[in-house]
């Protein structure tokens, strides 16, 4: 079992190729600063790359976030 919140999502990002988004690690994990974790990975040496996904929300207004997963 993962002891801290950047092995939670190392482990995340190893097992689910779509990656992960704030949302997701908030709702299942209870980590609220995911970009913090993740600029600690890349200091750490993870290859992780960010993209930006725009949906629109439930009122119908476009958003854009971040969506992280490991490259390689």
């Amino acid at each position: 079992m993962a002891k801290n919140q950047n092995e939670i999502v190392l482990k995340h990002l190893q097992n689910h190729k779509g990656g992960i988004t704030s949302k997701t690690a908030f709702e299942r994990y209870g980590i609220t600063r995911l970009s913090g974790r993740i600029f600690e990975l890349r200091k750490m040496g993870y290859a992780i790359q960010t993209d930006n996904v725009t949906e629109k929300n439930r009122l119908g207004h476009p958003v854009t976030y971040a969506r992280y997963r490991l490259v390689g």
